[in-house]
């Protein structure tokens, strides 16, 4: 299962929630009839739209505010196996080694979002370095290894 953020609030008394989700693919997620996991409770997507930043739900089954009260502030969860993404998952490049030119540069430890861009935190010999989870930087991701175009400056080299 794959956390994809949270339960911001229900809205309006007909069993819609406000969803707040940065996901990389929500859009391929949040479709009619497409499954997510609320509390360990398997939901089905009636409906779909945006409001403003929020991502709002409707599911079969559940038609009053009342009935979705208690996912309030609850992660919200898909299974990966339920979907055929598009790109590489974030969970999936953590832990990863970083090579440039055949050179290990270090382990994926995080994917971090700054200013609506995803920065790779990289760790090596206890520092941390950002490389830009940009084209420009990222040549190659392979099951287990991401070959990243290094330029000078971007992080310690001995």
């Amino acid at each position: 299962m794959i956390c994809i953020r949270k339960v911001a609030n229900t809205h309006g008394i007909k069993g819609e929630l406000r969803i707040l989700s940065n996901f990389k693919y929500k859009d391929e997620v949040f479709k009619k009839d497409n499954n997510i996991y609320i509390d360990g409770t398997k939901l089905t997507i009636k409906t779909y739209r945006v409001h403003k930043k929020y991502d709002m739900l409707t599911f079969d089954g559940y038609n009053d505010i009342n009935d979705v009260l208690s996912f309030k502030g609850q992660k919200v969860y898909i299974d990966e196996n339920d979907y055929n993404f598009s790109g590489v998952l974030n969970e999936n490049l953590i832990g990863l080694k970083v090579y440039s030119n055949d050179k290990l540069i270090g382990r994926v430890l995080r994917v971090e979002e700054n200013a609506g861009k995803e920065l790779l935190v990289i760790q090596k010999d206890g520092k941390e370095y950002l490389i830009p989870y940009v084209d420009e930087f990222i040549k190659k991701i392979n099951n287990d290894r991401i070959e990243i175009n290094l330029i000078k400056g971007l992080i310690d080299e001995d």
